[in-house]
């Protein structure tokens, strides 16, 4: 393969997050934190997924880029 040759890129088909998680992760944010907590936090935001079954396991950096985007 030569340097100028394009490579075949890969699509990831077991991302952990997909749309409908996405849209739970948005709903989570516009409700109040548990705990009388001041503010989400990103390891609540990926516990909370767990809890309510919408991933199998997830972490905090995950969240992170997923609200950059």
């Amino acid at each position: 393969m030569s340097l100028f040759e394009a490579k075949e890129r890969k699509t990831r088909s077991d991302k952990k997050i997909d749309a409908r998680a996405e849209a739970h992760l948005i709903a989570l944010l516009c409700q109040s934190p548990p705990n009388d907590a001041p503010r989400w936090k990103l390891q609540m935001l990926a516990d909370c997924l767990v809890e309510l079954e919408i991933v199998e396991s997830i972490s905090k950096m995950s969240i992170s880029k997923l609200l950059k985007k």
